[in-house]
């Protein structure tokens, strides 16, 4: 078995159709087609479908797993204690203001309306998940760490994921978490869509999130009799269900396909930025997108706001004061974030649903109005995003009753703001 603490091997790019086996096993893959009547090894095909059959090449998603044991042998689902998952959008009265948690902000758990939609929660932890795994029947999640690392195994192999990296395990991949002490972060969760690389139109073919700076794990596998029983839970529908088995589920010894697990730094990001005048629309920074239906409209978008170079002239350059028809959830992994550097802290999160004001405190316009404007780092040592979506957000009614995490007092920085009209100069 592989230790924790071993070297993990990758294969870099985004939605690529990658080839892997386990260097135990040489030759698991069949050669020439899917699934031969007698496997190598004998081994048992299965096909994991991340689309439908007849998508176009382009958004065809699926691979091909060689395991020990078929995923099928499991005992019989059992509904689960639900916890704090909710699936119900009228448990709560809609709320337009602006909230804000502080860290660590275990109440913002926003949920999408719909199949098409999204969920946002935040985790906290600090026990390792024991002969136990989870897979999403409803969606992908993209997770972000925001402290301590994660060593996630999967059925494609094994990811170390730490802050200021992301990972997305897609729609019904199991997975097992190990940790190493106090954990936290938070994951976005998209229905009936999976995580593109954004146009890059007449930015030109590079840039943004280079498709080589993702990163997929290589087969790894474990044959191993669970006596006790190894539980296997499903999300589905909203609802956690359980099954029992007696052999572990990470017994893939090979695989092949474009629907994978993936993991980037956010480090790698290539940004791009005003160097005239004027402060860009913040899509610049998007690194993933779900699209929707309509074109150039998201089901959500990861955004992200990187330390980076600020030289534009004559401009005020936090970001403007803004009313959106996209909700806007912020989470902060590092550092101060530029347009509040006080109160929203590492851990913590905002939102600001539909159309609702939101912006610069009234010390950070009072800085930017009167700053000298020469050319200056950006967001130096910090690391905030943004998940954004077309949907409308709700917080679930057990984030808004039982923490005590809420910053009611949350409006109050941009009280001070002042008036500073004179119809008499310009």
């Amino acid at each position: 078995m592989q230790s924790s603490t071993e070297l993990l091997h990758y294969m870099s790019g985004f939605g690529n159709e990658h080839v892997s086996e386990d260097p135990r096993c040489p030759g698991a893959l069949p050669e020439g087609q899917n699934n031969p009547q007698v496997c190598p090894y004998g081994l048992y095909a299965e096909q994991l479908s991340g689309s439908a059959f007849t998508c176009p090449r382009p958004t065809n998603k699926r691979s091909w797993l060689y395991r020990i044991l078929p995923s099928v042998c499991h005992k019989p689902f059992k509904p689960l204690e639900e916890g704090h998952l909710t699936h119900n959008w009228d448990e709560v009265e809609p709320d337009p203001n602006q909230e804000r948690g502080l860290a660590p902000a275990p109440l913002l758990t926003p949920n999408g309306l719909g199949r098409n939609g999204i969920a946002v929660h935040i985790f906290l932890c600090n026990t390792s998940m024991i002969n136990r795994c989870l897979y999403n029947s409803d969606g992908d999640f993209l997770i972000v760490p925001q402290q301590g690392k994660l060593l996630i195994t999967t059925e494609f192999g094994k990811m170390l994921v730490e802050p200021n990296e992301i990972c997305v395990i897609q729609q019904g991949m199991r997975f097992s978490v190990e940790v190493f002490g106090e954990t936290r972060g938070y994951i976005l969760e998209v229905y009936g869509a999976h995580f593109e690389l954004p146009d890059l139109g007449p930015i030109g073919a590079n840039g943004l999130a280079n498709p080589r700076d993702f990163l997929v794990p290589v087969a790894w596998y474990e044959d191993r009799q669970v006596p006790g029983g190894y539980t296997v839970i499903s999300k589905y529908q909203g609802k956690l269900f359980a099954a029992q088995q007696d052999f572990s589920p990470f017994n893939v010894v090979a695989w092949h396909g474009n629907y994978t697990p993936y993991k980037y730094h956010l480090e790698k990001f290539m940004v791009i930025n005003s160097v005239a005048f004027d402060h860009a629309d913040p899509s610049i920074f998007t690194v993933l997108t779900a699209k929707s239906t309509r074109p150039g409209v998201a089901v959500t978008d990861f955004v992200i706001f990187p330390p980076r170079w600020g030289v534009a002239n004559n401009t005020f350059r936090p970001p403007y004061y803004h009313r959106n028809c996209m909700s806007e959830f912020m989470g902060l992994i590092k550092g101060h974030y530029e347009a509040k550097e006080e109160g929203f802290q590492p851990g913590g999160a905002s939102l600001h649903s539909m159309m609702t004001p939101h912006g610069p405190d009234a010390d950070c316009f009072e800085k930017a109005s009167k700053a000298k404007l020469e050319p200056e780092r950006v967001a130096e040592g910090t690391m905030a995003f943004m998940f954004e979506s077309s949907l409308s957000l709700a917080v679930t009614k057990w984030g808004l009753q039982t923490s005590n995490h809420l910053d009611k007092n949350y409006y109050k920085c941009w009280e001070p703001l002042k008036s500073h009209f004179n119809p008499n100069c310009k």
